[in-house]
């Protein structure tokens, strides 16, 4: 994971900050930057940092309420012809496509 090296920000790992981060998958980084995403996350509350990555970026906020709004506010939004999958990066990722297949191949 290239990220492990990357001195930015949103690596921090004490408690606090893991809760104020968002994770936003399936970013068309090709098209969209660094500013891109700060333009858009600012919009929640103060962003202490971000890092963007290949297909993916974090949001790091100053505050867990402010990240809440964010994921709330932004998960299923389209940019740039992708839609974002977008969660909160220090809990674990709600698998919600297999829970459906799950349950329908139960009934089915």
């Amino acid at each position: 994971l290239d990220s492990l090296q990357t001195s930015n920000i949103t690596n921090k790992t004490d408690p606090k900050s893991r809760n104020s981060r968002v994770f936003i998958g399936n970013l068309n980084t090709a098209l969209v930057n660094k500013s891109d995403v700060e333009a858009i996350f600012s919009e929640y509350g103060r962003v202490l940092g971000c890092s963007v990555h290949k297909g993916y970026a974090f949001v790091q906020y100053a505050s867990e309420r402010h990240a809440r709004a964010a994921v709330v506010g932004e998960n299923g939004r389209v940019l740039a012809g992708q839609t974002l999958d977008i969660n909160m990066a220090g809990e674990p990722r709600p698998s919600r496509a297999k829970a459906l297949k799950r349950t329908a191949s139960l009934y089915g």
